[in-house]
């Protein structure tokens, strides 16, 4: 199955020629889940190859303007798109509640149901596939991130294993790959566990939201395929970031390297950085393999052996 990442806003505090403001839609086969939605999401996903009627869930970090401005007008444009299907917005505490002030802009209601949903630090959400994973953060106002890890998948079939046990090639085999025991003519029962290999990853996103660099966010991030964090400045204004509850490109390369991480993306870049030069060069001092996404650029996770 497809999985991939389409940043739609990776500036922060507010929209530049070159940015704009927090946003990332994650695809998974034909679900798109929406990770924050600042000013003029809508617009960029308009400007996407993405549909926003597949948004199937929303998860707001913290209720920041530059995080979540752009949810009332996407909800009423899929209104005026005749959206029927439900809406789950998930988010910290006050969330049901913000949702309420949202949908009462513009004397607007939905014939959709949106349905909103208050997070505890370290809940786990279960959907068809994957989990939600959900940390609180150490920003200046309550803030969760987010980890999508995808179920494990069966291992490797050995088809010379099965031909040494007798069994014969065609539906036996299917059967056992998907995890089912079979009974051979001779009355001799083979479970899979004889045929298959041990069960293989599935794949993790992580996304940070806006945040110092924290230990719960090195456990949250464990060995992500992709880690998005934020890197509001460069090392030389460090102290200007962790006085606002950011960090700089190099702290979230240390946050990388501790995670064990495959792959950084730096987000939610100061409006002062026209070319993000001196964060990627930070970032890389630290952990090499980090890299400053542009607005609508896509990457694809690819499945693991």
């Amino acid at each position: 199955m497809q999985l991939s990442i389409t940043f739609l806003g990776t500036g922060g505090s507010w929209p530049t020629p070159e940015r704009n403001v927090s946003s990332v839609a994650v695809k998974r086969g034909k679900e798109i889940l929406l990770f924050d939605c600042g000013e003029g999401t809508q617009r960029q996903l308009q400007r996407s190859n993405l549909s926003y009627m597949q948004i199937t869930k929303m998860f707001v970090s913290h209720f920041h303007g530059d995080h979540i401005l752009g949810i009332p007008g996407l909800l009423q444009t899929m209104q005026l798109n005749s959206r029927k299907e439900k809406l789950d917005i998930f988010g910290p505490r006050g969330t049901k509640k913000l949702v309420e002030q949202l949908l009462s802009i513009s004397y607007f209601e939905p014939a959709y149901e949106v349905v909103p949903h208050d997070l505890r630090d370290r809940e786990v959400l279960k959907f068809e596939g994957y989990s939600i994973h959900v940390r609180r953060v150490m920003h200046l106002v309550p803030t969760l991130a987010y980890a999508l890890i995808e179920d494990k998948r069966p291992g490797r079939f050995d088809k010379e294993k099965a031909l040494e046990l007798s069994i014969p090639e065609g539906r036996l085999f299917g059967k056992l790959q998907r995890g089912e025991s079979i009974t051979l003519a001779d009355g001799k029962v083979i479970l899979p566990n004889q045929v298959m290999g041990p069960a293989r990853l599935g794949r993790k996103i992580t996304i940070s939201g806006d945040t110092l660099p924290c230990k719960a966010l090195v456990g949250l991030a464990r060995k992500s395929d992709v880690l998005l964090h934020d890197a509001t400045f460069a090392d030389d204004f460090s102290e200007r970031a962790n006085q606002y509850g950011h960090s700089t490109a190099k702290q979230a390369a240390m946050v990388a390297k501790a995670a064990k991480v495959e792959r950084l993306y730096l987000v939610h870049l100061s409006p002062r950085y026209r070319t993000p030069a001196p964060l990627i060069e930070g970032a890389r001092s630290v952990f090499e393999n980090s890299f400053v996404p542009d607005d609508l650029s896509q990457i694809e996770i690819k499945l693991k052996d």
